[in-house]
């Protein structure tokens, strides 16, 4: 593996911003950061000249993403996890969590087979990493289903998790569950026992109903807004409860299309940096062009980046995450430095990878996003190998 070193960059790392400094690369992991005035040695390295103007910031990680090139995580196949994990450095992406759907016992079963056998062959350099799997659905409510087929649903079920986990050889971080349907506390209290993140969504859980959740261990927010009981004066419901408890971070597609901007800004100036994951949702359409495409099962009509069911009802996103971060500095004015919070630290921490992934440190696995002046995707690096090199026009 080549040895690199990025020069005269803004490097955006986890405790400073340094100014016309240098970051070198060695064996997939970040070797030294400083600046150019202390750089010594430099010979053997490949150099990365790039404007002072330029950040460079740590590789985004998207924890909530069905598919994206043509191929789900549904397919079951490893062509299609290397599709999806291809096309994402495209857009600051460096992991992921692969997604499942509402579907059939058999077709959840083959997809979590599936990554498990695909994490055990060698990684294909220029890849974003599959750090996990993230089970959105059948444990879910059917009465706030959304694009989740709700023929295959099933209420919150230890047992059928226990084997599914085995079969996905542990690989299982996050758990979308309603923990208003039978045995949705005892559920969640086994997912948090066993370190595996409780994601409340498509939910029609009462504020009361949630409190239950989070004293279970509940720790996280399902796409906030979107499949959910809504804001009430009477009851603040799923959405409002979601907003107003510390211990739930919340995951928010930010494409101003799902949740509006003014709504996003509201969910920011509550949840603040700390409490926001920024996700995709992103179907198997993204990055193609409008056209009607499948998920779990469902036509899916994808026209002027939005993506709905034969009866309106949206269907995952077609958002890229670079978008999703310029997106959310646009509608909350927020800083490049707390998008990073809310689209690499966060994520890192809330699945227990931050010891390698999520910031700009020494040690821990290179991947590094480089932008532009307008904050567009220059190059991305995943784990030391150039993954996505933006051509000049």
């Amino acid at each position: 593996m080549k040895k690199r070193i990025i020069t005269h960059a803004t490097i955006y790392t986890e405790s400073a911003t340094i100014k016309n400094g240098y970051i070198k690369i060695k064996n997939g992991k970040i070797e030294e950061i400083n600046s150019m005035e202390n750089l010594s040695i430099s010979e053997g390295y490949e150099k990365i000249a790039i404007p002072s103007s330029y950040k460079v910031i740590p590789g985004r990680i998207d924890l909530h993403i069905h598919g994206a090139g043509g191929a789900d995580t549904m397919d079951a196949t490893n062509e299609a996890l290397s599709t999806i994990a291809n096309a994402l450095p495209k857009e600051g992406t460096t992991s992921f969590l692969a997604t499942t759907i509402t579907q059939s016992k058999e077709a959840i079963e083959r997809a979590l087979q599936n990554v498990a056998s695909y994490k055990k062959s060698p990684q294909t350099e220029g890849e974003a990493e599959i750090v996990g799997i993230h089970l959105e659905g059948p444990f879910l409510n059917y009465k706030k289903a959304g694009a989740q087929p709700f023929q295959y649903m099933l209420h919150p079920s230890i047992d059928i998790f226990n084997l599914w986990q085995n079969l996905a050889d542990g690989l299982i971080k996050v758990v979308t569950v309603a923990p208003e349907m039978p045995g949705g506390y005892e559920f969640i209290r086994h997912l948090h026992q066993n370190g595996v993140i409780a994601s409340i969504g498509h939910s029609d859980a009462t504020n009361d109903e949630m409190i239950q959740a989070i004293e279970a261990g509940a720790k996280q927010v399902t796409h906030l807004f979107n499949g959910m009981r809504g804001l009430h004066h009477r009851d603040p419901g799923t959405a409002g409860a979601a907003l107003l408890h510390e211990s739930l971070k919340v995951e928010l597609i930010a494409d101003g299309i799902h949740v509006h901007p003014q709504m996003i800004h509201l969910a920011y100036q509550l949840k603040k940096k700390e409490g926001i994951i920024l996700i995709t949702d992103s179907m198997r359409a993204k990055c193609l062009k409008n056209g009607t495409y499948d998920l779990g099962g469902q036509q899916v009509t994808v026209k002027d980046d939005m993506a709905i069911l034969e009866n309106g009802t949206l269907a995952g996103s077609v958002l890229r995450m670079n978008d999703a971060v310029k997106n959310m500095m646009k509608y909350t004015n927020c800083s490049l430095e707390e998008s990073i919070r809310m689209s690499s630290v966060n994520p890192a921490k809330q699945i227990g990878i931050y010891d390698r992934k999520g910031s700009i440190t020494v040690g821990k696995d290179a991947d590094i996003v480089i932008l532009n002046d307008e904050n567009d995707v220059h190059m991305t690096i995943c784990q030391g190998s150039i993954a996505f090199q933006k051509e000049d026009t």
